[in-house]
């Protein structure tokens, strides 16, 4: 399955060491007219490169935010056994715990202190990326990395232009909606981002190794073109997934992948977000990912045979 290689002329052993201590599991999903589909969409990200300034200017006029002192994390597995895992982020108003402020409110405000100045385009899509390389005037590189968001619903600026009929459904990858954005107006550029009212604020961390990426959610450097982001509510971090889809310069890639990030448009068993890297190259690839994928994940025997011995008899 991993690869062409027979067993017997695999070197390493790592071939057969895999076999037998996983198995592999074709991940299907049941449709509301009760079929089941064995493919999902996947699309791309990348970690950008954002030049950045330490004082505004008419050009890098929008804030790279820190995380405001009145956002209030709270883990319900703390109050809830069943409801581990899930994290609700809001504001504190007359001793309830409210939805935070969205996109709107906060680019009006003052919500979280400014850590570096950026042209808004870049900011706004350092924000669906979830982090990124700041690269200051004298050259200076440090990482703006994922600290929190508001969580609000994440909203695509690329389906609004396609509902509102600016851009055609082929057109609306990350490069066709930065073309149609820098020939639009300030207000109409902030009235497409208001259309998200996501918002996303950052850490920054040093780059010790320009080589490692930035981190996923479990806390670990991913690594180009073997991290995907997935829904956590339906797949642990860790789980090794062989992925079969065409990607951009790649058509019939085949490869093994860890679930190592989520995203906020991530959602379901079979939607997944495949992490080129950084650099120019990836941007495009990242941009241009829009693809159906096939799923095999590859769990340990002993709970891969628990769940086969669930499955009733046909």
């Amino acid at each position: 399955m991993l690869n062409d290689t027979p067993a017997g002329e695999d070197p390493s052993g790592y071939r057969v060491m895999v076999e037998q201590a996983f198995t592999p599991l074709v991940v299907e999903a049941r449709l509301e007219d009760d079929t089941l589909r064995s493919t999902g969409m996947l699309t791309g990200y990348y970690e950008p490169y954002v030049d950045v300034r330490e004082q505004p200017d008419m050009v890098f006029s929008h804030p790279v935010r820190a995380r405001p002192d009145d956002l209030i994390s709270v883990n319900l597995g703390d109050f809830f056994e069943d409801l581990s895992g899930r994290r609700l982020n809001g504001r504190a108003e007359n001793g309830r715990l409210v939805h935070y402020h969205d996109r709107s409110e906060i680019e009006a405000g003052d919500h979280g202190e400014v850590l570096a100045w950026g042209r808004p385009i870049d900011v706004f899509f350092l924000q669906i990326q979830g982090s990124g390389r700041l690269v200051f005037e004298n050259g200076d590189q440090i990482r703006a990395a994922f600290s929190a968001h508001n969580d609000l619903p994440y909203r695509s600026i690329g389906r609004e232009l396609i509902r509102r009929g600016e851009l055609r459904r082929h057109e609306a990858s990350k490069q066709g909606i930065e073309a149609w954005l820098n020939e639009q107006s300030e207000d109409a550029v902030a009235d497409l981002f208001a259309h998200n009212p996501r918002y996303v604020w950052f850490g920054l961390e040093n780059i010790d190794d320009p080589q490692l990426g930035p981190r996923g959610a479990p806390g670990l450097a991913l690594t180009p073109m073997a991290s995907m982001a997935v829904d956590p509510a339906f797949h642990p971090y860790g789980l090794p997934i062989w992925l079969q889809a065409d990607l951009p310069d790649f058509p019939d890639w085949n490869g093994l992948v860890i679930a190592q990030d989520t995203g906020g448009a991530i959602r379901g068993p079979l939607r997944g977000d495949f992490f080129w890297g950084w650099g120019e190259t990836e941007e495009r690839r990242a941009g241009t990912t829009r693809s159906d994928a096939r799923w095999i994940i590859l769990l340990p025997q002993p709970l891969a045979q628990q769940i086969l011995d669930s499955i009733p008899p046909a």
